[in-house]
């Protein structure tokens, strides 16, 4: 019998805060008086999600796929690219088995949040997901609140070992 088949992947996403816009992570609107700047909707966490996911099946990045001089694509609903990205892997006869992830920010807190989002983020992914949080205490663009980066790993699993 074949040992199952693991594939990890990793995503790394970063957006500038800017004025006007709204700031949505992982699928949750978060009230800030700035957002994420970006042809979508700028959510950098399910980005950096959506990459780790792509990059673990071998099917290249999210500007691969929803490039951002495409029309169709902007303000795009990230979880819904999301979904579209688990379509692929699905054809793939790929799974998630699980994702980790990390929000570098100094502000807003995401402790508030973190529950909501995790739970939004696994309904799409149907896996446990797991998210933490961290400043840079001040340091390099996060730091000094010019912009917001994630970092995501994933886990997918074959649906049906080949013998």
């Amino acid at each position: 019998m074949k040992p199952p088949n693991f594939r990890i992947g990793f995503g790394y996403d970063v957006h500038r805060l800017v004025e006007g816009r709204r700031m949505v992570l992982g699928g949750v609107q978060i009230d800030h008086p700035r957002g994420l700047a970006g042809h979508s909707d700028a959510d950098v966490l399910t980005h950096a999600v959506m990459d780790a996911i792509l990059g673990a099946a071998g099917l290249g990045d999210i500007g691969m796929h929803f490039p951002d001089t495409d029309p169709r694509y902007k303000d795009a609903d990230s979880l819904f690219l999301l979904e579209r990205v688990m379509r692929l892997i699905g054809l793939q006869g790929l799974a998630v088995g699980n994702i980790d992830a990390t929000v570098v920010l100094q502000q807003p807190r995401l402790a508030p949040h973190r529950r909501r989002i995790q739970e939004t983020l696994a309904g799409v992914v149907s896996a446990p997901f797991n998210l933490k949080a961290t400043t840079t205490e001040g340091l390099a663009f996060t730091g000094r609140g010019e912009g917001v980066a994630a970092y995501a790993v994933a886990l997918l699993v074959e649906l049906c070992a080949k013998e």
